[in-house]
């Protein structure tokens, strides 16, 4: 293991941290963190960084309750950066959106048409939109949005989830036996948002189903 000593910061002190979601692979932010910072962010397994515009010490989430729980903390083959893989509690933006990358900039001109080929996804379809989508889950229970189907589903307590998420693959099958593609994406896509759902009420997360599924695929 290299020690926080062992790594090439700049003239400032300072060494760039960007910070992923350990779950999805989704890069949340960029920021800076120099020794201290990062010796906090190990020892108490929270995101630590130094804010360049106000010169101190910030504990990512002291504020807004967003908070970064450290997974693993990974550096460049010149000890000049820092990746830290984090499990993502709440939003990362302080927009309120949960990546700090969420406005395009450009995209290359892709070598298909203009729209790419038939039925590819959108170029901002990810993996991490089952995130996103579990984060406006949170968010409904919170906030209480009037005329939500997800509050009133969510109040409507784990009986009437469960019936949903059994109407939901049956579906899924029905569109299967159909064999029309469209149908199985629009049911596949109807379940997951109730299984999502259902993790909610038993108070766990998606990450907890990613770790199993990595448990699973090592040899």
């Amino acid at each position: 293991m290299i020690e926080p000593q062992g790594l090439t910061y700049d003239e400032r002190g300072l060494i760039p941290a960007i910070v992923q979601d350990a779950g999805s692979g989704e890069v949340l932010m960029l920021a800076y963190m120099n020794e201290e910072s990062l010796e906090k962010t190990i020892a108490s397994g929270r995101t630590h960084f130094w804010s360049r515009s106000r010169g101190r010490l910030w504990a990512k989430g002291e504020t807004s309750g967003h908070i970064q729980e450290v997974v693993e903390v990974r550096l460049d083959c010149d000890a000049d950066a820092l990746l830290i893989r984090v499990r993502q509690r709440g939003v990362a933006c302080h927009t309120g959106e949960r990546s700090c990358f969420h406005r395009s900039f450009a995209r290359p001109i892709s070598l298909e048409s203009a729209d790419g080929p038939e039925g590819a996804a959108p170029a901002d379809a990810s993996p991490a939109i089952l995130d996103e989508l579990f984060e406006v889950i949170r968010s409904r229970r919170e906030r209480r949005r009037s005329g939500s189907y997800t509050t009133e589903l969510l109040d409507a307590g784990r009986e009437r989830i469960l019936k949903k998420v059994g109407e939901e693959a049956s579906e899924v099958i029905i569109a299967s036996m159909s064999g029309d593609l469209g149908e199985i994406v629009y049911e596949v896509s109807d379940l997951l948002y109730h299984l999502l759902v259902l993790l909610f009420a038993h108070g766990l997360c998606p990450g907890a189903v990613y770790a199993e599924l990595a448990r699973r695929r090592r040899p």
